[in-house]
């Protein structure tokens, strides 16, 4: 693994203004070209859509009036119809997003208090929760009953603050990190999928590799081995870190920077404890 150039030509295009407090999220739409959703403490949500003209950004929407307290986290759905919010107020509101409008498809009740993370799986059929309750859950979109949604597992093997909840890429295992220090992994069919990268206020990030095999045979509990570590690269927290589907992995940091990782022929170079 190794750190990309850093002389990539990278540089601000514009900044977006309007919220009234930090702006905790913003995410693609995965369907649309030019347009992102950011939440705030403010209690709103901002659309922001890029001119094909004059190529600057502007906010289409403001979706607020449902949650009570600062919005943490948010999620577009793979057909990036639909937007799934998370806010302190302990619920998680699910959104319709049209060309012109925007309306409240389902508000999700359930965690004692407040919600810090949503992510949909791959097919947009399942939404995951994780909260301060220690709890995650798991909803299940009805569309035959008007995109209604129903609880279908409330996993509580974490012993303190779950921070955050990721779906694989591809496949039906989803991720949660909690303040307990650990990571657990929730499988519910086999796929195909045997690496995933973690980061944590240690300064580091951990590459971990399973026996995929092993997990599609049903046998049980396979363990995670960690292959190898990414230190050195950030001087304070590392907050968030991707695995991208052609291989390179981003991490953003308290210190104001982001570094981009390429994995150099992974499998022939895991063997060792460490990345240098």
């Amino acid at each position: 693994m190794k750190v990309m150039d850093k002389n990539l030509g990278l540089e601000e295009v514009q900044k977006l203004e309007g919220h009234t407090d930090r702006v905790w999220n913003v995410a693609w739409n995965p369907a649309a070209d030019g347009v992102i959703a950011s939440c705030s403490a403010d209690k709103t949500v901002r659309i922001w859509e890029q001119s094909s003209l004059t190529r600057s950004w502007t906010c289409k929407a403001v979706l607020e009036g449902v949650h009570t307290r600062s919005v943490k986290s948010l999620a577009w759905s793979p057909c990036g119809k639909l937007l799934a919010t998370a806010s302190f107020d302990g619920t998680t509101c699910v959104w319709e997003i049209f060309a012109t409008d925007s309306e409240t498809v389902s508000v999700l009740r359930g965690h004692e208090s407040e919600v810090k993370s949503v992510s949909w799986n791959a097919s947009g059929s399942l939404l995951a929760t994780c909260g301060r309750d220690k709890s995650v859950w798991i909803w299940e979109i009805l569309p035959e009953e008007d995109d209604e949604f129903d609880t279908i597992a409330v996993l509580t093997g974490h012993s303190e603050d779950v921070k955050m909840v990721l779906w694989h890429p591809t496949m039906d295992v989803l991720f949660s990190c909690s303040y307990d220090n650990t990571i657990k992994i929730w499988c519910s069919e086999d796929e195909d999928g045997d690496k995933m990268v973690t980061c944590s206020d240690d300064l580091a990030m951990k590459i971990w590799k399973t026996d995929i095999s092993r997990m599609q045979s049903g046998e049980g509990y396979v363990p995670w081995t960690h292959v190898c570590t990414l230190s050195g690269f950030h001087d304070r927290t590392i907050y968030s870190v991707h695995w991208s589907r052609d291989g390179v992995i981003a991490s953003g940091a308290g210190d104001d920077t982001i570094q981009l990782f390429v994995d150099s022929d992974c499998d022939s170079v895991c063997p060792s404890p460490f990345y240098l």
